[in-house]
């Protein structure tokens, strides 16, 4: 398997000082998705829980519904320049009830780890409909909750500990249960390896959930949050016109700047149980 860390010397200076050292970086190597043997997408991720990753890109994709729908995943053999495997080539091979992707799925060039919709065919391909519509979701999050949040996801991130460079995801009940946590070098891997655990765990749809992302919420985020029937996603910083737009348009909460006891909301504001006085709101 890949390493989640690499160690490599670096020059260290300062007004004060001039040093050689071994640093930890954060581990980035392409990953090729097929689907019965046919190439469908590269990302460039962090080693590990790569079956979960391509359980959630597929669920994300709106390929796949449940765990079911898939009959297996497996690394492909032989692979690297002397035949060794690379467990850099997934296969996964769908139920025969489920209809293989279409155009619209697959990715004409490379994905960056920081592009969840690069290479798509058309704009139109990008707006999925989700089986799991979490418009009609009543879950209530109290500003309490959202506001220690941010704190426990960055104290699960150990590998970000060690190499400062990984984007984490981390999944929640609406009254700040931590169900799981993972980090990856691209924001949408992050996404969809939390998201692909909770479809191999039969959670999917993640009704009454909380999806708390360490960067700001783009559109691709918005759209996987949505095809997992997430009600409310949050983020420390600040998310896109068309993410905002998506969110409304789809019924879930969308919560940005989430710093401390202080957030914006930007839809969905009746799921958050707010805790000031009313003379202090705007």
């Amino acid at each position: 398997m890949g390493r989640v860390t690499v160690r490599r010397p670096v020059l260290k200076l300062s007004p004060e000082l001039e040093r050689r050292r071994p640093d930890a970086l954060a581990a980035e190597e392409p990953l090729e998705l097929r689907v019965g043997g046919t190439p469908l997408a590269v990302t460039m991720r962090t080693p590990g829980q790569d079956v979960e990753l391509a359980h959630g890109f597929l669920l994300t994709e709106g390929v796949i519904g449940g765990a079911d729908d898939v009959l297996s995943a497996r690394y492909c053999a032989g692979t690297g320049p002397d035949g060794q495997n690379t467990y850099n080539v997934l296969d996964v091979q769908l139920g025969r009830h489920i209809p293989p992707p279409d155009t619209g799925v697959e990715r004409n060039f490379y994905t960056t780890s920081s592009c969840g919709v690069c290479g798509k065919a058309a704009l139109d391909a990008v707006k999925l409909r989700t089986r799991y519509s979490p418009a009609g979701d009543g879950c209530r999050v109290p500003m309490r909750v959202l506001s220690e949040l941010p704190g426990r996801l960055r104290r699960a991130q150990r590998v970000f500990d060690a190499t400062g460079g990984l984007h984490g995801a981390g999944l929640f009940t609406a009254s700040g249960e931590l169900l799981a946590v993972r980090e990856d070098v691209g924001r949408h891997n992050a996404v969809d390896k939390v998201l692909g655990w909770a479809l191999l765990a039969g959670r999917v749809p993640l009704a009454g959930c909380v999806l708390l992302v360490s960067g700001r919420a783009s559109f691709e985020l918005v759209q996987k949050a949505a095809m997992a029937g997430i009600p409310v996603l949050a983020a420390v910083s600040a998310p896109s016109s068309l993410a905002a737009e998506l969110a409304e348009e789809q019924g879930m909460t969308l919560v940005g700047f989430l710093r401390g006891e202080s957030m914006n909301v930007y839809t969905g504001a009746e799921r958050v149980l707010r805790e000031v006085p009313a003379a202090a709101r705007r």
